[in-house]
């Protein structure tokens, strides 16, 4: 999932103020060609206004790439909005066990075809250990499953927390994947990686090295620059390695391609 069209970075946040259409079509078509997936559209910062851009954001974007989005919102009335301009099957970022964002964003995509991220954060706060977790996934699965939310329309987001804080917690996340990955047989995991470098140095070599491990154990999906050449290169060669890209296909095309380097 393409990040980089997030209000929070300076040129964006200038580029929807301005309501620039070809600097943001430009972002959104360099993440495809990059390897996006999703195109991750957020306009969090602007309070008020959110919801008129979020829309606009999706309509724009989709009119460039042609390419699904992930609506990236904690608001359901912003949400809501952006949905009814998307076309085809968006992925919505994100649901968590908060019981009031839990009750708003639930009938937004219960009994539909959208992709959900379900986040591991609760009432109670963020988790630190594996087992809790594995409680708030099992949680979240279930009542998304029993809202008529197809397994596979599901990527639960483990909450990944900064190593810098405790060395702990890098692991915690990895063995919280693979067991939902184990457990939740057809379910999807995904995250926002960057945090697990929060306030070290040389924050990419931990991004990309984390990003390896996570595959290892089974995740799936990742919001990420599509731009770092280095890290969708490891990306792409780990795949291989997990056993998910059948024949090589993808690691030679990509090498073709002049992707590895």
């Amino acid at each position: 999932m393409g990040e980089l069209i997030n209000a929070s970075r300076k040129a964006v946040r200038a580029a929807i103020e301005a309501q620039d259409v070809a600097a943001i079509q430009k972002i959104a078509l360099d993440q495809l060609k990059g390897g996006a997936n999703y195109i991750d559209v957020n306009a969090g910062i602007f309070v008020g206004k959110e919801p008129e851009y979020l829309k606009w954001l999706v309509e724009i974007v989709q009119e460039a790439t042609g390419a699904p989005c992930c609506i990236d919102s904690p608001d359901p009335k912003a949400i809501e909005k952006a949905l009814s301009v998307h076309k085809g099957v968006a992925m919505i970022n994100s649901i968590s066990l908060e019981k009031e964002r839990y009750n708003a964003l639930l009938p937004l995509i219960a009994g539909t075809e959208h992709k959900v991220v379900a986040l591991c954060m609760s009432d109670e706060g963020m988790p630190e250990t594996t087992d809790a977790r594995l409680t708030i996934a099992d949680k979240l699965i279930n009542g998304l499953v029993q809202n008529s939310i197809p397994l596979d329309n599901i990527f639960v987001d483990p909450l990944v927390q900064p190593v810098a804080t405790k060395d702990a917690f890098g692991v915690e996340f990895l063995e919280a994947v693979e067991k939902i990955m184990t457990t939740y047989q057809g379910v999807h995991t995904m995250c926002g990686l960057s945090n697990i470098s929060y306030g070290l140095p040389i924050r990419k070599l931990l991004n990309q090295s984390f990003a390896v491990m996570a595959i290892a154990r089974g995740l799936d999906g990742l919001i990420i620059n599509p731009l770092d050449r280095q890290m969708m290169a490891n990306i792409i060669a780990a795949e291989t390695i997990a056993g998910r890209d059948s024949y090589c296909a993808n690691y030679l095309g990509a090498f073709r391609s002049g992707k590895l380097e």
